[in-house]
């Protein structure tokens, strides 16, 4: 047994992580070196950005980032051509209202 050096409780010697505040041990599993080894365009906010940005065009970054799971890339990536698909029909149809209108005011 070992004292956490964070929380000062007692942890097993082998540990890498806190059970009791959470925190990891070694430097090698830390969540900041690993952010800052994270090039800059597989970080969250910019591929937020990149999506809000592009749409389905940043599909590749969120597939190409090595921290995010199987599941989530699945699930983003549906979400993401779901509501894409569903923007494409709202404009769409707004663009046909439009229309619509054109020609009701060249008749008058």
């Amino acid at each position: 047994m070992k004292k956490c050096p964070f929380c000062a409780e007692d942890i097993q010697y082998a540990a890498i992580k806190c059970k009791h505040c959470g925190e990891f041990l070694g430097c090698l599993h830390s969540p900041t070196l690993s952010r800052k080894k994270t090039p800059w365009y597989f970080r969250k906010a910019f591929i937020i950005v990149a999506v809000c940005s592009v749409g389905p065009l940043a599909l590749p970054m969120i597939w190409w980032r090595p921290q995010t799971s199987l599941p989530w890339k699945i699930g983003l990536t549906i979400v993401i051509l779901v509501l894409s698909w569903v923007l494409f029909q709202t404009t769409m149809e707004s663009i046909r209202v439009l229309k619509e209108y054109y020609k009701l005011i060249e008749g008058l």
